[in-house]
Order: C-alpha cells, then structure tokens, then sequence
C-alpha cells in the first residue's frame, strides 16, 4: 500500500514526509483493518511530525474515515465491509494510508447518507467540542457560552452544539473567518483583533459575565477569563498551557481540562469507548442535516503533504480533507 510517511530522530519539517510502498497493517485480537477513504487534517497531525522520533517508518494522520476489509479475532459487532469512522491513536500507525488498524471499541459506523469526507470532516475538533459540552460542562444553570477562536474546528462545532442546547453564543474571532461563524450561527461575534474581548462579554451579559467559557487558546487567555465568567461560571480548557496565577476563589470558578489526546494513554475502555459513542451521535446529526462539518477542500491524496502546510500556515477557512 501507499502511505505518507515520517522516519528518524526529531524534530522533523513536513517536506520531510515521503510517499512510499510498504506492507499494509494486519488486525490483531481486539482490532479492525479499514481501507481509508478520506482523512481529516488536524494541527495535531503536524505537530505529531514536529515532535516525533521513529526508527522505522511512521505512516502519520488520525481521522479515518472509510470501510472495513478485515475483523481480527475477538472483534463482535463489526462486518466486512461496513462503513465506519473514528478518531485514532496517534502512537500507532495513522492514517494517510491505504489500509489502516485500529482497535474496534473506538470506532462508529457511518450512518446511510453520510459521505466519507463529512464524516472524516467530523472527528477530532467535532469531538473536542462535543466533549467539552456534554461530558465536562454542567449545564443545569448555564444560558450563556463563550467560545474562543469560533472560526476554528472546535469552535465552528462548540457553536452548532451549544445552539442546540438553547445557549446564547459569544464568539471571538477574526475578519478573516467571521463568514464562517456567519455560516453556523452566533449570537455576538467578537473581533480580538479590534475590539475589548472582556469588555465585549461584559456588554453582552449586562455585566454579569457568561456561565460558561470554552477556551482552545490556553496560556494567559485562561487567566483572563476569570474577568469574564459569572459567579459559578465555568473554565473548559482546551488549549495548552496555564498561567501562572488564578483568581478563582472571588467567583467560586471551575476550571476543568477537556482534550482527546491523552484517552488512548489512559487504556481505560470506558473513556476510549466514548469516542465511538461521541462520534456515533454526530453521525446521526450529519444524517439529520443537523451538523455542518464545515469543509473547505477536499484534496487528493498526493497532495496531502500540501494540504498539512496549507493548516500550518493557517490559510485555510474550514476542514481540509484528503481523499484515498
């Protein structure tokens, strides 16, 4: 099979990555092979090659959308040739491949009417997004979301799922990717380049603050959301880094950290499962036409290398998508 690939010590460049030949994965107990038909682009992808060190040839790419062709032993629930998707190990062989292995308890099966590029669109942002909403935020009291970076994956998902919740939005953003936010919806839109964020928030709450923030930017954002937030309000943090000092204490503030990166590592069944179900949940919005998976190009898979610098640089305006 075909697969892009990164090999040795790190830190490595993406014109580093190499299309080549090699054998394709074989599923052992407990797991599936899918021949992929489209993947999802995410900055993790880049970042994974940035950082990493292998020996041997590292096929790279997380998001998997496509079919199955092989059931390892142990493996129930699951037939040849069903369409499915997941959100994948990044320590494992990806999935700018062929054929890809994975293990069967994360994987959805792709409802009727979903393509593979909408359901690859659909994973590790739309995922970030649905779990800070519905696993980590308690919305028994909450009216009111900020959600940071709208025009990012995350955001463009957080929005769509937070109007399904009845929550008023609030999004920051930049010129350049408020048509996006447009395209899905938000109640106030806040451009960070030119205008108060703090401020903003405050005007729109008549002072009072929002219920709940979904932070993707970390570091000293996190901090000065605590200006932001109601009392009792909610911190989901969702990017890197923290800052020094906390005020939570004046507001009786909770912080709490959202992120899918670490659930694999975790070897907990439960928590891997729940990508499946996650994913499962917004195949059926897809299905409904009640989730824009927000795609911007849909690339062959030669030019996957292209399409990672493309998401790097930051010049895309939605997913990017490559096909197989």
């Amino acid at each position: 099979m075909q697969a892009w690939t990164i090999t040795g010590a790190g830190p490595h460049r993406l014109n580093e990555l190499q299309l080549q030949d090699m054998p394709a994965p074989t599923p052992r107990a407990g797991e599936l092979q899918v021949r992929v038909h489209a993947v999802g682009l995410n900055p993790a992808d880049y970042k994974v090659i940035e950082g990493g060190s292998w020996q041997t040839p590292h096929v790279i790419g997380m998001d998997v959308a496509g079919e199955i062709t092989r059931i390892g032993a142990e493996v129930t629930g699951f037939s040849v040739g069903e369409r499915v998707f997941y959100h994948g190990d990044l320590r494992r062989s990806g999935s700018l491949a062929e054929f890809t292995v994975t293990r069967s308890w994360s994987v959805a099966k792709i409802p009727v009417g979903v393509s593979y590029e909408q359901a690859a669109a659909s994973l590790c942002g739309t995922l970030t997004a649905y779990q800070a909403l519905y696993r980590k935020a308690n919305l028994r009291l909450a009216r009111t979301v900020l959600i940071h970076a709208g025009g990012g994956a995350v955001g463009l998902a957080a929005l769509q799922f937070a109007h399904q919740l009845g929550l008023t939005t609030i999004t920051t953003t930049s010129a350049r990717k408020r048509p996006l936010i447009e395209r899905v919806g938000a109640d106030v839109i806040i451009d960070y380049h030119t205008e108060n964020v703090t401020e903003r928030v405050l005007a729109a709450t008549n002072g009072r603050g929002v219920d709940l923030s979904i932070n993707t930017i970390g570091g000293e954002e996190l901090a000065a959301d605590v200006d932001r937030l109601a009392y009792n309000g909610q911190l989901i943090a969702v990017g890197d880094g923290y800052p020094q000092h906390f005020d939570f204490d004046g507001k009786a503030l909770g912080l709490t950290r959202s992120g899918l990166g670490g659930v694999y590592r975790s070897n907990d069944f439960t928590s891997i499962h729940d990508l499946a179900t996650m994913a499962t949940t917004v195949g059926d919005l897809l299905a409904a036409g009640k989730f824009d998976p927000v795609i911007d190009q849909v690339l062959p898979f030669d030019q996957a290398q292209a399409g990672l610098m493309t998401l790097q640089c930051g010049e895309n305006l939605g997913k990017i998508v490559v096909q197989i």
